[in-house]
């Protein structure tokens, strides 16, 4: 026997599918939902919807966005020579914030995971591959970010292997210490990356 009414039961199980949202949170946005005004509620399914029905994925990079080239790709003031391939689009707002990058994307939507399922048909490999073959493009670097877990290392070297018959630079992001750790609680992968990776100062 259901514990709420219907609707209350199927308003939980939606936001339950969420991801990192358990049976006890998605009951809290339930309630909470239920508890603002109508108003509130037809704004909050709203934005959804338009979401869902007005966001697309530009037709340059694949990052998403509300028109058919996204606000990066269309800027004459980044360097289109530089792309810096990326997992997901929220990778794109962590190299933003840091106002350091001017340089183009590439978003992969995912990386390769066999045991997930996914294969390099089903990320925006070929749309990369299209972009580093277009001479009008003149690509000159790209940069693979994805993470660095067994996935992102997976696709990074198979992207490596892809794009070393082009004549551009293929540079990995640099790994090591976190700003301010302790080596102690460092782990070794990240501590010999980090032996590899220095520089002198």
């Amino acid at each position: 026997m259901p514990f709420f009414a219907q609707p209350v039961e199927k308003l939980i199980e939606e936001f339950a599918k969420l991801p990192g949202i358990g049976q006890k949170t998605a009951q809290r946005l339930a309630f909470y939902i239920l508890n603002q005004p109508k108003e509130t509620a037809e704004a909050f399914a709203q934005a959804l919807l338009d979401a869902k029905e007005k966001v697309y994925t530009c037709k340059v990079c694949q990052n998403l966005t509300d028109s058919e080239v996204c606000s990066i790709c269309s800027n004459p003031a980044r360097d289109h020579g530089v792309i810096c391939v990326v997992t997901e689009p929220k990778d794109v707002i962590a190299f933003e914030r840091t106002r350091e990058f001017n340089g183009l994307y590439h978003v992969l939507h995912g990386t390769i995971s066999p045991l997930g399922g996914v294969g390099p048909d089903d990320i925006r490999i070929k749309e990369l591959l299209e972009r580093v073959a277009d001479e009008e493009e003149d690509v000159r670097e790209v940069i693979l970010a994805t993470n660095p877990d067994t996935e992102g290392e997976a696709t990074a070297m198979y992207l490596s292997r892809l794009l070393r018959p082009f004549d551009i630079k293929i540079t990995r992001l640099a790994y090591g210490m976190p700003v301010g750790g302790h080596l102690e609680y460092v782990d070794e992968v990240t501590l010999m990356r980090a032996l590899e990776g220095r520089h002198e100062i």
